[in-house]
């Protein structure tokens, strides 16, 4: 068995947390990166992507661009024309893809059916949104005094280390396919997320609810980016907030 990992994505927030874990001296860690280093390139373009891949075992695959439509395509079939036969491909998605109708989420839902008829064998973990960017939004939409939120909506949010650290459990193992989604320890409504944030920052706001129209809004008001049968995730988003957040110190950004 080939012990090199390559880590696409190492760089991003999950991806610190899973090359952290990694790196513990049994296998040897690349992260594939467009910054200077030892494994240079462009998953989108395919620059650098074959000598990334060359003799590894397992590829960690974490790379996503939620902002332009088409790259996780490209950048997964990259990778899937470079890999040797026999390569362990573990991807993360996100809960929900094959039924919301979010174009990020449907194109997420395309890589799974990619990397399924690859003829790789592989490991599919599905996760629901994560503390940081959750806490990420909420930021954005209490900037100003008045702050609007989204009826209905809810979120179950799970902390990145403790997706990071299934990931790597699942990528020292062997493939199994679609895994059991991941999702954190409550289902909360979004204007309490909001409240819990308001009150870890120090900051007061006026919340005012607002209805958003269209498929995907009525999408999330279903709850179908949700596992609430998978309550797997410990830390809650209060903890996570008590040991992100200061009272009015500077906000953090997402990534």
């Amino acid at each position: 068995m080939n012990e090199s990992i390559l880590v696409t994505g190492g760089t991003g927030a999950l991806g610190r947390e899973v090359v952290d874990r990694l790196k513990d001296g049994t296998r040897e860690v690349r992260v594939l990166s467009r910054k200077p280093g030892a494994y240079q390139g462009n998953l989108t373009t395919g620059e650098g992507v074959a000598e990334a891949v060359a003799g590894v075992g397992t590829i960690l695959h974490l790379a996503s661009d939620p902002r332009t439509k088409g790259a996780d395509l490209e950048s997964t079939r990259h990778l899937i024309e470079t890999a040797a036969p026999g390569t362990h491909l573990v991807y993360i998605s996100i809960v929900g893809v094959d039924r919301h109708p979010f174009w990020y989420y449907q194109e997420k839902y395309q890589v799974e059916q990619m990397i399924e008829a690859s003829g790789l064998p592989y490991t599919i973990l599905r996760a629901t949104q994560f503390h940081d960017f959750a806490r990420f939004l909420i930021q954005g939409m209490t900037r100003m005094a008045v702050a609007p939120v989204p009826a209905g909506w809810s979120v179950q949010p799970v902390d990145t280390g403790e997706v990071a650290d299934r990931l790597v459990e699942l990528a020292l193992g062997a493939p199994a396919g679609r895994v059991p989604d991941m999702g954190g320890p409550e289902v909360l409504p979004l204007r309490e997320m909001v409240n819990i944030y308001l009150r870890a920052s120090g900051r007061r706001r006026i919340l005012v609810p607002i209805w958003v129209p269209g498929k995907t809004a009525a999408a999330y008001r279903a709850g179908i980016h949700l596992a609430p049968e998978h309550k797997t995730g410990k830390i809650t988003f209060a903890e996570f907030l008590a040991a992100t957040v200061k009272p009015g110190g500077p906000t953090k950004g997402y990534g």
